[in-house]
């Protein structure tokens, strides 16, 4: 055989003995609204060009997702379903819930409904059943729980009637801190990573929106209001301009959910846990 074709052959099966298809880790994201937007921009009256689940797969090549967001969904309410949801196996999963369970009034609990799991009843009880359920699917998954942000008022961008107020106030007797603080003591409790968005993320109730534009009472002309003016003054839904044009965006569009900036910040502490994660996997498929 000609020396040069040699040479050349043995360097090819060398190439093709050392090469190997790249690594894919896949990523699970179960959550409310916030998830779901991400492949859903014109519900966002396309106020969002990217969600936080795009933004961490451009940062991480290797990294699939797949959303389970639920628009509107409580923890309480996809423990209940979690049968009928059809999640699937996964080396990451990511469990993003909480805001809707203060809005609706579900009971944190207490440590010992997560132990002794109670139900769904209460956020804890709920947490229980979905991790379970993530165990069971891949026992040697990594399960990364995320707190809920803080909240604004909150006022749809298409549906002014769908509104909340700010989670600087107490609904049904809870504060949205309770329920970080349940989520928090899960992870604990368990050894699981914590991405705790609530008091790290820089998503604060004063950047929420830059304003709010009402109607001055003193005066009935529109003004712009900031944090924590807005608060007392009364939002007419049926006969008020919507209060957050585009100019008013910071971290989130509409007071509840994350903008641009503010998906490239939860974006941001995913992919510093993500980024360890999928290392370890990597070692791990190839050993």
């Amino acid at each position: 055989m000609n020396k040069r074709l040699s040479v050349l052959l043995i360097s090819v099966a060398a190439l093709c003995l050392c090469w190997a298809p790249p690594l894919t880790v896949k990523w699970v994201a179960i959550g409310d609204s916030i998830t779901y937007l991400n492949d859903h921009p014109g519900e966002t009256g396309n106020r969002v060009e990217k969600g936080y689940m795009t933004r961490v797969a451009e940062q991480l090549p290797g990294i699939e997702y797949v959303n389970r967001g639920y628009n509107g969904w409580t923890a309480s309410r996809i423990a209940e379903k979690i049968d009928r949801l059809g999640l699937e196996k996964a080396d990451v999963y990511t469990v993003f819930l909480g805001t809707n369970d203060w809005w609706s009034g579900v009971p944190a609990g207490a440590i010992g409904d997560y132990v002794n799991g109670t139900g769904h009843g209460t956020v804890y009880g709920a947490f229980r059943i979905i991790i379970d359920r993530l165990k069971s699917l891949n026992p040697g998954a990594r399960i990364i729980l995320i707190t809920p942000l803080q909240r604004g008022d909150f006022v749809h961008v298409s549906n002014c009637a769908n509104r909340a107020y700010g989670s600087y106030r107490e609904k049904n007797g809870q504060q949205l801190a309770d329920i970080v603080e349940a989520i928090k003591t899960i992870a604990r409790h368990e050894q699981l990573t914590l991405v705790d968005l609530y008091h790290k993320s820089g998503i604060k109730l004063k950047n929420m929106v830059k304003f709010k534009r009402l109607k001055d009472p003193a005066t009935g002309v529109y003004k712009n209001f900031t944090y924590p003016d807005y608060v007392d003054i009364p939002f007419d839904p049926k006969n008020d301009e919507y209060p957050y044009p585009v100019e008013a965006a910071d971290m989130t569009y509409d007071g509840l959910h994350p903008s641009d900036r503010g998906n490239a910040a939860i974006a941001k502490m995913l992919v510093k846990e993500l980024k360890k994660i999928s290392g370890k996997t990597a070692a791990r498929d190839n050993s």
